[in-house]
């Protein structure tokens, strides 16, 4: 009996594995082992009552009320195309660099990142902007592919991120609980904005690092196809006798202007992720409409997306939420407890064995799940060793992040292939997240052994 939450989890992914949704999966395994933890005594049949109580907490939940909000904002951006205007500004201002262009699409990803939050959109837009004239550019197609790709995932760890804004609630109530373990009952908790602040720097500078190797390794096949204008390119030939400035400022002052609110009131306590989230969909709206974008068919299209994420996202919570009670109710905490105390290393032993499963479940799972399901477990026992809240969740984002591009089940990949014309075969897409990846996995390393890069800014802003 004292193994009955290993059971559970073993049991979770078995059922995964057999192409069960996640949602029901989770709720399913819960109620499954409930019954028999209650059979066998090991937990009460009244704890079952604990289950409406959850449920309720989670849709009276304020923090989580961002993520419809953000995914509107996100999808209402992606329908107003100013990437297409952000693309054409960028390559216009590095066109005499060595990988311009590489270098443009890198920073059009990092501000789209930065407005939508969301991976999948950030990588089948520059697929289908910057993939053909990149290829056309001379620019190989791994080459071209690993660039979109791993500049797609940075939606994973640039705030405002949908994934921080998970990960910051699930963090928070690991905190809590951690604290209360330890027989602190006036605990503290782990706000979404540190979580935002924490992520920035590491953030940026795995931007730096993939521009450094765009521009030291990328090795275009002709310097003429290179200087050669292409037909997605018109616009750039046009605006040729425009002042650059202009053409600089009509493409980003509108996304900088979005990010600066959403973010900066954010970071700097002026509003909760939830009031910045409200005021981002609104301006992305406003921002659509002066493109002329905005439509009753593109609002349908905007709300049944943002529906469709927000009740997937809410299912899930609900199945993990019940979850982690009955794991909890098993004695599940204790278990792990044990196990990581019997691991060589310590605490060094157990953020390993952690990151390496998170990595591993990212073959299979999306963050959603990996967020909902293994922070919950985890978390407590890893912060009542002593663990900073702030760095776990920024490990936790970059780790993930790393499993979106590993082949063959990295979700990035799979948006790209869908996205990517014919002629780039799957091989070769492969091939061309191998360097992010290395760049990706010198990230956590260099986190690992800097904590403070994740961890002096939220210090610096909040105390």
């Amino acid at each position: 009996m004292a193994y009955l939450p290993a059971l559970l989890f073993l049991f979770l992914c078995l059922v995964l594995m057999l192409g069960f949704p996640v949602a029901f999966s989770l709720a399913g395994s819960a109620l499954i082992f409930a019954y028999i933890g209650a059979w066998f005594g090991v937990i009460d049949a009244s704890f079952l009552w604990l289950f409406p109580n959850r449920l309720f907490g989670i849709l009276n939940n304020q923090t989580l009320l961002a993520v419809p909000l953000f995914v509107l904002m996100g999808v209402m951006l992606e329908k107003s195309q100013l990437a297409e205007q952000l693309l054409a500004a960028m390559n216009h201002l590095l066109k005499r660099v060595k990988g311009g262009l590489g270098m443009a699409v890198v920073l059009v990803g990092m501000l789209l990142a930065a407005s939508t939050g969301i991976v999948g959109a950030t990588v089948v837009t520059l697929a289908v902007l910057a993939l053909p004239g990149m290829l056309k550019r001379g620019y190989s197609p791994s080459q071209a592919s690993g660039i979109v790709a791993a500049t797609g995932t940075l939606g994973q760890i640039l705030p405002p991120s949908i994934a921080l804004v998970l990960l910051g609630d699930m963090l928070s109530s690991a905190y809590q609980q951690a604290q209360l373990s330890l027989g602190l009952f006036s605990p503290k908790t782990v706000s979404v904005g540190e979580l935002f602040a924490g992520a920035l720097v590491p953030g940026l500078m795995l931007v730096l690092l993939y521009l450094s190797y765009i521009f030291i390794f990328n090795k275009p096949q002709s310097s003429e196809v290179e200087a050669n204008k292409v037909a997605s390119d018109q616009a750039l030939a046009d605006a040729e006798g425009r002042a650059l400035w202009f053409m600089l400022a009509k493409a980003l002052l509108p996304t900088l202007s979005l990010i600066f609110v959403v973010l900066g009131s954010i970071l700097f306590g002026y509003a909760t992720p939830t009031e910045a989230a409200a005021v981002g969909a609104f301006g992305a709206t406003l921002l659509a409409a002066m493109q002329g974008r905005l439509s009753w068919k593109t609002l349908r299209e905007v709300g049944e997306a943002s529906l469709h994420v927000t009740t997937m996202v809410f299912l899930i919570l609900i199945g993990a939420a019940m979850f982690s009670l009955v794991f909890y109710g098993l004695g599940g905490e204790s278990l792990v407890q044990q196990w990581f105390e019997a691991l060589p290393g310590g605490v060094f032993g157990a953020m390993v064995v952690v990151m390496l499963l998170i990595f591993l479940l990212g073959f299979i799972l999306d963050f959603i799940e990996i967020t909902f399901v293994v922070v919950p477990i985890v978390g407590p026992v890893l912060l009542a060793m002593g663990i900073d809240p702030i760095w776990l969740g920024v490990m936790i984002a970059v780790n993930l992040q790393t499993s979106f591009l590993t082949p063959p089940f990295g979700f990035a990949l799979f948006y790209l292939r869908g996205a990517a014309p014919a002629s780039i075969k799957t091989a070769e897409i492969y091939r061309g997240v191998v360097p992010f990846i290395g760049l990706q996995l010198l990230m956590l390393v260099v986190l690992a052994c800097w904590p403070t890069l994740a961890t002096w800014l939220p210090a610096y802003l909040y105390g």
